[in-house]
């Protein structure tokens, strides 16, 4: 095993690591705006389009030539933590 090389990728994954985050931050102002929008707690969750959008990223990770396993359970993993993000913080109108 080649140490140095092994830091340097691990120094690659954290810069990657703080580029999610701050796309996860920027995600977050837009579902709070989003929840803001909608008036009932019902209004939540569309399953048609969380389908919709797991199924492209399926699609997309096949023709990028990554796992689609990681991708969908990624995808599926933020999605379900920002339904529940917005059910806690739901306020009625």
């Amino acid at each position: 095993m080649n140490k140095r090389k092994l830091k340097i990728a691990r120094r690659k994954i954290d810069q990657l690591d703080n580029r999610i985050f701050n796309l996860i931050r920027k995600r977050t102002k837009v579902v709070k705006y989003m929840l803001d929008l909608k008036q009932f707690k019902n209004q939540i969750v569309d399953y048609k389009r969380i389908n919709s959008i797991l199924k492209n990223i399926r699609k997309r990770s096949i023709q990028h030539a990554v796992d689609p396993k990681i991708t969908t359970s990624i995808w599926r993993t933020m999605i379900w933590s920002y339904v529940n993000f917005q059910k806690r913080n739901f306020k009625k109108k």
